[in-house]
C-alpha cells in the first residue's frame, strides 16, 4: 500500500509554540489526589486509537462528558478544548481569560482556563487538572480530519509515563517509569531534550545540496507530515529544484502556507528513507512564531513516525525508535489531484472541495472551490473517510479517476489524470 501523504495539505497541528497571556492566579483546589495516575495501581494499561490522516487519535473523558476525541500531541503543554460546545459551560470553573499564539498567519485566539477538572482515558486517571477552552472551534478540526475531534492534549501523557506508540497495533502503551525497562530488542535508544515541555532529538541528518546536515527536530505526533524544515540563524535550507506552492496546513493561528518538495535522504539514527516529501512553510506562518531561544530546524511526523514503534521516555530523557520493515520500504507519496477537502454536515461525509491548486490535475478536470463529491470512481463518497479519499488521490501516477460532481445544484462527470507533482 502507498503511503499516506494527505495531512501535509489537508491539516498539520503547529500547536508547539503555545502561549498564555499573563493574567491573576488560580484558586487553591481540594487535597483529592493530584495529577496522573493508573486506576487501581496498575503499573500500565493499553489503550487503542484510531489513526486518521496520520493523527492519533484517542477517547476521553472531561468530568461527566461523553467520551470525546483528542488527538495526541507531544508540541501541547495543555489540555485544549478546540471544540468547546461539547462541554457544560456552567458547570466549569473559569478562572480567566488567555491569548494563544501558535502556527498560522492570523492573530492569537482567545481562550479560558477552567480549572480543578476531572480527567480519564481507560485506566489512566487525572484529577484536579486545569483546561484551556477556546471561545470558538478556530481550528475546524473536524472538518479536515472527517471525523469528530473535540481538543488536543499530549505533554501530561508523556511527563507521567514511559509512552509507547504501536502504529502497527493501533494502540497507546502507559507504563510507570519505575517499572520500564530499556533492552536492545526494543529497539534503537537515542537521547530525547526536553525543553519548554517538548522532545527533541539530535538524531536525524538530511543529505540534500549535496551536504550532510545534522539537525534538531522536534518529535511532533500532532503533524500528520513526515518532515517539517525552517530556516534559522544556524543552519539554512535551500527549496529543492522542483517544488510547489501549497496550504500546508492549520495552526493555532489561521492557515499555513508554504512549498512542498523533495528532500534526497534523511537519516533517523542508522536508518536512511530516501526521497522524503518535505514542507518548507513561510516564515511568517512558522519560522517567526517560534519562541525566542528555541533551537531547532524543523519537526517529523507521523508520516515519518509510523515506520516505527516508537517508546518515548521523557523521565529518563531518551526515545526507543524499532523499525516496521515493511513500512521502512513504503514510498514518500503526495496527493496527485492538487485539490484539498473538507467534510461537512452532521455526519460528517458530505465532501467540498477546500481549495484547488494551480496547474494541478483537479483544476485541468475543471474543479473548483466549493463543488461537493458524490462518486470517486466506483465508490460513493458517503461511503469513504476522508483518509481514504486521500488515499484514491494518490493511488499512481497517470491513474484515472472518475468523479461525479454536484455544483449550485447541478450535477456533472469529471474525470481527474493523477500526476506526480513533485
Amino acid at each position: 500500500m502507498k503511503t499516506s501523504k494527505w495531512l501535509v495539505v489537508a491539516i498539520i497541528l503547529f500547536t508547539s509554540s503555545i502561549s498564555f497571556a499573563k493574567s491573576e492566579d488560580v484558586p487553591p483546589v481540594s487535597e483529592e489526589k493530584y495529577g496522573y495516575f493508573l486506576d487501581k495501581n496498575h503499573k500500565s494499561t493499553r489503550i487503542p486509537f484510531e489513526l486518521h490522516s496520520n493523527l492519533i487519535l484517542l477517547y476521553a473523558k472531561i468530568n461527566d462528558t461523553d467520551s470525546l476525541r483528542f488527538i495526541l500531541d507531544t508540541g501541547v503543554s495543555s489540555i485544549i478544548i478546540t471544540d468547546p460546545y461539547v462541554l457544560k459551560p456552567d458547570k466549569l470553573r473559569l478562572t480567566r481569560k488567555v491569548n494563544l499564539t501558535g502556527a498560522g498567519e492570523g492573530k492569537s485566539i482567545s481562550a479560558h482556563v477552567a480549572i480543578d477538572n476531572k480527567f480519564a482515558m481507560g485506566r489512566l486517571k487525572a484529577n484536579h487538572q486545569n483546561i484551556v477552552v477556546l471561545e470558538e472551534d478556530f481550528l475546524r478540526l473536524s472538518e479536515y480530519v472527517g471525523v469528530p475531534v473535540h481538543g488536543i492534549f499530549g505533554y501530561e501523557i508523556f511527563n507521567n509515563f514511559v509512552v509507547t506508540i504501536d502504529f502497527s497495533k493501533k494502540e497507546l502503551i502507559l507504563m510507570r517509569p519505575d517499572k520500564y525497562r530499556y533492552k536492545p530488542s526494543k529497539g534503537d535508544k537515542h537521547p530525547l531534550i526536553i525543553e519548554d515541555t517538548k522532545p527533541f532529538t539530535d538524531a536525524v541528518t538530511l543529505f540534500a545540496d549535496g551536504r550532510e546536515h545534522p539537525i534538531r527536530v522536534l518529535i511532533d505526533t500532532g503533524a500528520g507530515h513526515a518532515l517539517l524544515l525552517n530556516n534559522t540563524p544556524k543552519e539554512s535550507f535551500r527549496l529543492p529544484e522542483k517544488v510547489i506552492r501549497a496550504q500546508l496546513g492549520r495552526g493555532l493561528n489561521g492557515v499555513i502556507n508554504g512549498n512542498l518538495g523533495r528532500i534526497d535522504k534523511v537519516r533517523l539514527g542508522r536508518f536512511t528513507m530516501d526521497n522524503i516529501v518535505a514542507s518548507f512553510p513561510d516564515s511568517i506562518a512558522f519560522g517567526s512564531k517560534l519562541r525566542a531561544g528555541q533551537e531547532r530546524q524543523g519537526n517529523i511526523g507521523c508520516e515519518l513516525l509510523r515506520r516505527f514503534k516508537v517508546t518515548m521516555n521523557y523521565s529518563q530523557s531518551y526515545m526507543v525508535l524499532k523499525p516496521v520493515k515493511s513500512r521502512l520500504r513504503e514510498k514518500f507519496e503526495h496527493d496527485m489531484s492538487g485539490m484539498e477537502i473538507r467534510a461537512e454536515g452532521i455526519d460528517l461525509h458530505s465532501y467540498i472541495v477546500n481549495h484547488v491548486a494551480e496547474n494541478s490535475p483537479a483544476l485541468k478536470a475543471g474543479l473548483v472551490e466549493g463543488d461537493q463529491l458524490l462518486f470517486i470512481d466506483d465508490h460513493a463518497a458517503s461511503d469513504l473517510n476522508v483518509s481514504e479519499i486521500y488515499k484514491l488521490l494518490q493511488r499512481g501516477d497517470g491513474r484515472n479517476i472518475d468523479l461525479l460532481v454536484k455544483r449550485k445544484g447541478d450535477i456533472f462527470f469529471t474525470q481527474i489524470t493523477l500526476r506526480r507533482m513533485i
